[in-house]
């Protein structure tokens, strides 16, 4: 409850900041689009899409960035000075933005196996029905494959800094093909 009114209250900030706040706020999301895709949709391979996540995620993902609590080194600079009403606002943006998957065409047996991994590892029980995430937990339906892939390697190897252990531990013990099977399948949705 809360966080909600936190949120309200830094939303209801965003809608009397001068418009100067909103052309720097146009430089960060063209920062953003020059990796994540105009439209959220990365064509770049490893890089995630943004487009459809639920604002919650993107939020408190950019939060994590900025205070250094998670570790990405192309995006250091970027959330460098970032304020929490232009988080909110990145985050309001990429949230209703429709998710498309670009650059990759999964692969049917994969895609097969990965359901099979995905029903026996209950993927849908925190990603949601159709795996569009919600609150803090992300979309992964339509994501690059080549991202999820090396994000499960990442989480199974305890490389992922500032993540949530429940799924490294949902995802300890299978091997590289299995979450390439698991992504091949997310992607898929």
């Amino acid at each position: 409850m809360r966080l909600n009114c936190l949120v309200l209250w830094l939303m209801a900030c965003i809608l009397c900041t001068p418009s100067v706040h909103a052309q720097s706020l146009d430089n960060r999301l063209a920062q953003c689009a020059a990796c994540h895709g105009e439209a959220g949709n990365s064509a770049l391979e490893g890089i995630p899409s943004l487009a459809g996540q639920p604002d919650f995620f993107i939020l408190n993902q950019l939060v994590l960035l900025r205070e250094g609590v998670r570790k990405v080194d192309a995006m250091s600079e970027v959330v460098k000075g970032l304020e929490d009403a232009q988080i909110i606002a990145i985050a309001a943006h990429y949230a209703g933005l429709p998710p498309a998957l670009t650059g990759e065409a999964p692969d049917p047996a994969k895609v097969a196996r990965g359901s099979k991994l995905a029903a026996m590892k209950r993927c849908e029980s925190c990603h949601g029905t159709n795996l569009l995430g919600d609150q803090q937990v992300p979309r992964i339906a339509k994501q690059r494959v080549d991202y999820l892939s090396a994000a499960l390697k990442a989480y199974r190897d305890n490389m992922r800094t500032g993540a949530d252990t429940s799924m490294s531990a949902m995802i300890f013990g299978l091997s590289d093909a299995e979450l390439d099977d698991l992504a091949h399948y997310a992607a898929s949705r």
